[in-house]
This record gives structure tokens, sequence and C-alpha cells, in this order.
């Protein structure tokens, strides 16, 4: 049988680190992404998304990550594309890393949020699969820029920022969740970022860019 790649290139791309395997999440990969939001993402009152669905109610939360997946995928186009990528470590599902664009063919510019199950939380997996989608929006997309952003309390998502070389760009007030809360943006270059010390490896690049009109 065909696999579905062949038809929505995005679904092959995979992105290989030393611990980590990133690819798009597929619908049988959402029982799995759901069971790990459930398991804590956060601190209970401390959600560091501008929408805290991690707190949603477990009949609420599986639905509502379902429907984001399948709009984003139904979403992207040359003009405007997130892709959501399911993180696996030692086999089992651990996280979420996406990266999106607007008009990327004359911004060149990509925005990269994520989260991890609060179980392997400190083992540097954070920065490890950031440095994946960095390099590969440096190196394969040619991107100029990657930005991302995080509520100014939140000095575990900045000090990965650092880590990896992003530069303070500035902070903006937002309501999330109906909470006044001042974010931190950040932006890193190929020429600030700080590089892993070991090399991405990358399937299903070529057929993905055609899809995605690069």
């Amino acid at each position: 049988m065909t696999d579905l790649s062949a038809i929505w290139p995005p679904l092959g791309l995979t992105l290989t680190t030393p611990r980590l395997v990133l690819r798009p999440i597929r619908d049988d990969d959402i029982p799995a992404a759901v069971e790990a939001a459930l398991s804590g993402i956060s601190e209970p009152g401390r959600s560091p998304f501008s929408t805290p669905w991690n707190e949603f109610p477990a009949e609420k939360l599986g639905p509502n990550m379902a429907q984001w997946y399948w709009r984003c995928r139904a979403g992207v186009s040359p003009e405007a594309w997130t892709m959501l990528l399911g993180i696996w470590h030692d086999g089992g599902f651990i996280g979420c890393q996406d990266i999106e664009a607007r008009d990327f063919a004359t911004l060149r510019t990509v925005t990269t949020g994520s989260w991890l199950r609060k179980s392997v939380h400190g083992r540097g997996l954070g920065k490890e699969m950031r440095a994946a989608v960095v390099s590969y929006a440096f190196d394969h997309l040619k991107a100029d820029v990657a930005e991302s952003e995080a509520a100014a309390w939140n000095e575990k998502s900045l000090g990965v920022s650092r880590s990896l070389g992003y530069e303070l760009n500035g902070v903006t007030r937002s309501a999330w969740g109906g909470i006044r809360q001042d974010v931190q943006m950040v932006r890193v270059t190929p020429e600030t970022f700080k590089r892993p010390d070991w090399t991405l490896k990358v399937e299903g690049h070529e057929a993905t860019a055609k899809y995605l009109g690069l």
C-alpha cells in the first residue's frame, strides 16, 4: 500500500539527533500525544502557553489536541505553514516541537514552540530538540532568522534559548489564559547560533521543500 507521505510529503520528514527522533504527528500518534500531555507538562496554575490547553480536563484536552493537529496539517501551504513534530525518545512519545512560518519566501523567518512531558524534564532534551529544528531551518530551509517567545517568568525556556545563542528581542504584554503576562521575545541567526556538537540527520527534506514551494 502507498504510504500517506507519497500523497502529503511533509509526513515523510524525519529529523534524528543522538537521542531523539522528530517527525510530523500522524493520526495514529495522537493517542500517545494526548497521554503524554495528560501525564503533566507544567506545574498546576503555571501554564507556559498563551492558551493553557494543557490544563483542560481530559474530556476536552484530547479532542482539542486532535483538532489542532488536523487544523495545522490542513492549513499547510507555501504561503503559511505549521509543522507539528512529535518527539520520540527511547521509543516513547515525549512531546512536540513545532516550527512555523508566514510568507517564508520573503521573510526567511521561522518561529518555534514546544512542550515536553514532566517525566523527562531536566535531561537536556528540550535543548536538543530545539537545536534540531533550528539546524534544520538554517541548513535545509535556508532561513535567516529563528524566533521564539516565553513568559518572562519561564526561566527554563529562556535558558534553553540563551544556551543556543538566541538574543533578547523585546518584551510585549499579552493576555495568556485571561492573565496579564510579560512575554520575552528572542531571536537567533546562523551567525549567533551555538551549534550542537552532533550532526543532524535529515530524511524526506526534498519532497517536503518542494511541497512548501521552496
